[in-house]
Formats: structure tokens, sequence, C-alpha cells
């Protein structure tokens, strides 16, 4: 299979999940923006926030290495070795993790409700991580079905169960029930079949150190990323209360949301497609196919994050909860710009240190808009409040970039797709103009309407300059239809 092929079965293949995890994370801020109070959901996001920064620390280098080492395996012993190192390692540090985090939950000085939802976020890390290494193995592997299919059961039924234990009233705590049941239900399902692949291996130490070597820097350089994204958070709850931390984080999962499926969705196609791109055919052969995921990145990633800022204060009376959207409203467009900027580092830009094997020069460029974004909060959220926060985080990220893009020169520099920026750019300013005459009529009609009009005028001057290929790609698969019609 050619890299190319690869990727665009990828972004196909990969499509369904995405929906559903896009409908299901709108579900969630309309859901849980109503069925939990303010303080309750800014209790939810405080937790959310520990639980991921937990998880990312612990467990995903293995989860990185499981996606990057797979495809240099040319033999039976070696993937043997090589799922045997990571899956034993992995539940050695579960035995590990488990009661540590147990007894720093219990040990330590917060509210009850604030407490249970930390320890059932924690509770489900170590199902996730199991999940999440059989998913890396199947996007790794080509495996796209599967891949998408865990993706989905996961969503789902993560989200009814959260749902039915806020119906419950368990406050909080209800999203991360939610989180660390559904994975549960689904390991019965894929971990047989991954154990299996372990069958002959044994612990190879020296694989470890090498796993370890690429992995926690790539875990450093998240959990700072995370810290990026979380700072404004706990700053918030300091400088302000819990309500505040609910609007935000509102805000913050409508907007990063929407634009972290699509960055997901094309990274998840894309990343296996550069993996075997520079394997098999060399620095040429990655830069031809890089080329065409960052053009691709762009001519979505951008309108999202665009359209989301035009269309900000229809949707926030649409997806949040009374008490929390005019504060949401009014940061959605920042957040709708810090999140285009994370996942061009974290998706494309970024992915040079990890092609490389340079992951720590991947943890100084996360160190830096990380440090910028303490002290921006610090400087900004008493001052502006919740808009402080939204604007600390853009300003950071557009430094994150910029460090991306000079310190990457020193691993493996991915080609800046400057054509499809200009002709994307382009389509958006024509799209903004358009939406910007539309009348304000509020609620769901003046979001169709302006959701309706932006994007079809964005279509058509798309196609009409051929921004990042699309026309290409179009008379391609028109092509391929006729062929196979006839």
């Amino acid at each position: 299979m050619s890299e190319q092929r690869m990727f665009w079965r990828g972004v196909w293949g990969y499509l369904p999940a995405q929906i559903v995890q896009g409908v299901v994370g709108f579900l969630t801020i309309y859901v849980f923006t109503r069925l939990l109070s303010p303080a309750d959901f800014g209790h939810y996001a405080l937790a959310f926030s520990v639980t991921t920064l937990a998880h990312t620390v612990t467990f995903s280098w293995l989860e990185a290495s499981m996606a990057r080492f797979w495809a240099a395996e040319r033999t039976p012993d070696g993937l043997a070795a090589h799922f045997a190192s990571l899956y034993r390692t992995s539940f050695a540090i579960i035995a590990v993790f488990t009661p540590v985090a147990a007894l720093i939950v219990w040990l330590a000085p917060l509210t009850p409700a604030f407490k249970i939802a930390v320890a059932f976020g924690l509770a489900g890390a170590p199902v996730r991580n199991l999940a999440k290494l059989a998913q890396e193995r199947y996007r790794a592997a080509g495996e796209v079905s599967k891949a998408a299919r865990v993706d989905i059961f996961v969503s789902i039924l993560g989200f009814l169960v959260g749902a039915g234990f806020a119906l419950a009233g368990a406050g909080a705590a209800s999203p991360l029930l939610g989180l660390a049941i559904a994975p549960l239900f689904a390991l019965p399902f894929i971990l047989p079949g991954e154990l299996r692949q372990t069958t002959g291996g044994a612990v190879d130490r020296a694989r470890l150190r090498a796993y370890a070597a690429y992995g926690y820097p790539i875990a450093a350089s998240l959990t700072l990323a995370l810290v990026l994204a979380s700072t404004d958070r706990f700053l918030l709850a300091a400088f302000m209360d819990a309500a505040a931390v609910g609007a935000y984080h509102a805000s913050y999962s409508l907007a990063n949301r929407t634009l972290d499926v699509i960055f997901i969705w094309l990274g998840a196609a894309g990343a296996p497609a550069m993996v075997m791109a520079l394997e098999r055919g060399g620095r040429e052969a990655l830069r031809q196919t890089a080329l065409e995921q960052g053009a691709t990145l762009i001519l979505i990633g951008l309108p999202a994050a665009v359209g989301l800022s035009l269309v900000a204060r229809p949707m926030a009376e649409l997806m949040i909860g009374r008490d929390l959207r005019d504060a949401a409203a009014l940061v959605t467009p920042w957040i709708a710009a810090s999140s285009f900027l994370s996942g061009m580092i974290a998706y494309y830009f970024g992915f040079g240190f990890t092609l490389g094997r340079k992951t720590g020069l991947l943890l100084v460029t996360m160190a830096i808009p990380a440090l910028c974004n303490l002290v921006l909060n610090l400087m900004l959220i008493p001052r502006l409040g919740v808009v402080g926060a939204a604007v600390s985080t853009a300003a950071s990220f557009a430094i994150g970039l910029v460090a991306c893009l000079i310190l990457s020169r020193r691993a493996i520099a991915l080609p800046i797709p400057w054509d499809a920026l200009a002709r994307c750019g382009a389509g958006c300013v024509v799209m903004a103009a358009a939406v910007w005459f539309l009348p304000s009529i509020g609620g769901l009609p003046e979001l169709m309407l302006d959701a309706g009009v932006g994007s079809l005028v964005y279509a058509a001057v798309a196609l009409t300059l051929n921004a990042a290929g699309v026309r290409d790609v179009a008379l391609r698969l028109i092509r391929a239809r006729r062929s196979a019609v006839a």
C-alpha cells in the first residue's frame, strides 16, 4: 500500500468515528452544562485536567512507542518482543499506579465532591491505557476499521454512562465515571488478541531503554501541552471560582472539541503514512506525503476555526446552559484560534521531532509556550477574567508554533504548505465577509444560516482556487466513481 493511498484510506475510514466523536462531544456539552450546576461542571473540568495529566505522565510514552516502532519491525520474533515489552511493562506500571493514586487522593485536601471526581478519573486511566495501546497498534498497522470501531463504541457508551450518572445525581464525577467504565467494556473484545501477540516474546531491556528515550520526552512535551491548556482553569479557580472554570471549560470544550475532532481524524490517518514514507522511501517520500497532509489540515482546519469564531454567539445560545453561555460566547474566537495553532503543532509540525527521534527537542518546544502561558495568565486573568485566560492561551500557542518551526530544523523540518495557506486564507476572508452581512436572528436558525452560507461560500472559493488541490481530488473521485459504475 502506497503512503498516499494509506493516508486517504485512513481519512475516509476514520471519518465515521470522528463524526461520532464530534456529535458525542457536542452532546456532552449540551447535556452536562444543563444537568450539572456551574460549580459541579467546573469541578469536573478541574478533575478532568488532573486525570489527563496523570495519564499522560504515566502511560503516554508506552502508547507513543507502540505507534512509532511497530512499522520498523521486520520479523515475528521482533514483533513478539515489541508487544511483550510494552504490555508487560504497562501491567507493571498499573500495579504501582493504582495504589499510589488512591493514596494521594485519600490524603489530598480536597472537597468531598472534587475528591470523588478525581478518584474515578484516575481509576479509569489504566483501563484507557490498555485500550489505547491496542488502538495505536491498529492505526500503525493500517487496520482502520478496528481502530474506528473502538473509538465509536467507547465514545457512545462513555457518554451514555456519564449522562445516566448525572441524572442519578452523581454530580461532578458523572462524566468521569463514563470515561472509566466505557473502555472497560471494550477490553474483553480487544485485549486477548493483543496479548496473543506477546507469545514467545520477552521483555527486552534494551528495547525499553530505546522506547523510554523516545517516549518520555513525548510524554513530557504532552504534559507541558496539557499544562499549557489547563493552567488557566486552575488559575481561574484561584482568582475567581469554580463557576468561572465551568464557563471557560464549556466554551473551551465546544471550540476545541470541534477542531480536535478534525485534527485527530486527519492525524490518525496521516501519522502512520508519514512513518511508512520515511521508513520505506526516505526524506523525499516523506516531504511529498507531509506536504499533502499539511495542506489538507489547513484546507479543513482553518475554515473550521474561522467559522467557529463567526458563530460563537448563536452556538453558545444553542449548546451551552443559560448560566454559562454569555462568558462562553466571549472566549470562543480566542479558543478557536488556539485550537487551530495547537492542532498544527501536535498533528503536523511537531511530528517532525518524533520522525527524527529527537523528542527531547519537542520537550523544549512545549516548555516555551507553557511558561509564557503561566506568565500571561497571571497578568491577564486578574484584569480580564475568562477572556484573559483565552487570550493567554491563544498567544502562547502562537509562540509555541514559532518555536516549533525553528527547533524542528534540528530534527526533520516538515514543509510549510504556503500555497494552501494563502488560498485557504483567501477563502476564509470571503467566507467571513459573507457571514458578516447575514441577519442576527439568534439561536439555531442563525447558526444554521451562518454555517450553511459560510460553508457554501468557502467551498466555492476553495474549488475555484483549487486550494490544497481540492479540485484535483474531487475530479479524481468523480473519475473513480464513473469507472466503478462502468
